[in-house]
């Protein structure tokens, strides 16, 4: 399932814009990834909306570096997690689960140790209203996916992102009622063992 994954370098990184970056735009990038780099936990909701307007809520957890669960509310079964070694998507009413590798799912560039947003590939970015949207690329098994993160310019926090799959369909997550640095239970990061593994699209 695509639809779920440091300070900014001293010199400019081979980004795929077609200008250069303004002072504003790199010092605003920057305390972006310092802020989000210093957060260790979150917690909170989301709300996820798909091509056709179909709306799914639940929880999310992320614990740096790369761990984080999204829990989706009933009538919905799944729940997605990373231990840190790869995208594992649960099926809570069969107990069953598959796998995606870490590096092939989107959103990873914000689930680091220490986030560098510039270090990837980057193809615009946009401040409109009070909020920064950072636009990238990301090669996956499925081809190609873009990811768009947008931060509120004010606080630095996440707000909200959009991935455009390679079949073009896009969804757009926002979160809200989020917590920060609170202690997550390891469980929460983990796969039952009464849980059986199997191969995607079965």
């Amino acid at each position: 399932m695509l639809g779920i994954a440091a300070l900014l370098a001293p010199a400019m990184p081979a980004l795929a814009l077609d200008r250069a970056l303004t002072p504003e735009e790199q010092q605003l990038i920057a305390e972006i990834n310092a802020h989000n780099s210093a957060i260790r936990t979150m917690v909170g909701r989301f709300l996820q909306i798909d091509t056709n307007g179909g709306r799914t809520e639940g929880t999310f957890f992320l614990e740096r570096p790369d761990k984080v669960t999204f829990r989706y509310a009933p009538p919905s079964r799944e729940e997605i997690v990373s231990q840190g070694r790869g995208f594992y998507v649960l099926d809570r009413r069969e107990e069953t689960y598959y796998a995606y590798p870490q590096d092939t799912i989107p959103l990873r560039q914000f689930l680091g140790n220490e986030i560098n947003l510039l270090n990837a590939n980057v193809v615009d970015v946009t401040t409109s209203d009070g909020y920064m949207s950072i636009t990238v690329i990301d090669n996956t098994v499925a081809g190609t996916v873009q990811v768009s993160l947008i931060f509120d310019v004010e606080t630095k926090d996440l707000a909200q992102w959009t991935l455009v799959e390679p079949s073009g369909a896009e969804l757009t997550f926002s979160l809200y009622d989020v917590e920060k640095d609170v202690q997550i239970p390891p469980a929460f990061f983990s796969i039952p063992a009464t849980y059986t593994s199997r191969e995607p699209g079965r």
